[in-house]
């Protein structure tokens, strides 16, 4: 896969995203992503993506002030 950013390389890894909601802030570890060797952008698949929606809309119904998921085990 190539880098949208840059149009090096990309390599599979995984990265952890904060995401500031209403009543607090959702941290989502091991998040399955591309990586540019050279820029460092992340990138990830329409999947991924799906299931990050899917993970932050049920957090937004449970929130509290502060929420560490797993990819793997929230997906």
């Amino acid at each position: 896969m190539k880098c949208i950013r840059c149009g090096n390389e990309t390599y599979k890894s995984t990265t952890t995203e904060a995401v500031e909601l209403d009543g607090g802030v959702l941290i989502i570890r091991n998040i399955p992503c591309y990586k540019c060797e050279t820029c460092d952008e992340i990138h990830f698949t329409g999947d991924v993506v799906k299931q990050l929606e899917k993970i932050i809309a049920l957090a937004k119904q449970h929130i509290q002030e502060l929420s560490v998921v797993n990819f793997a085990t929230a997906a």
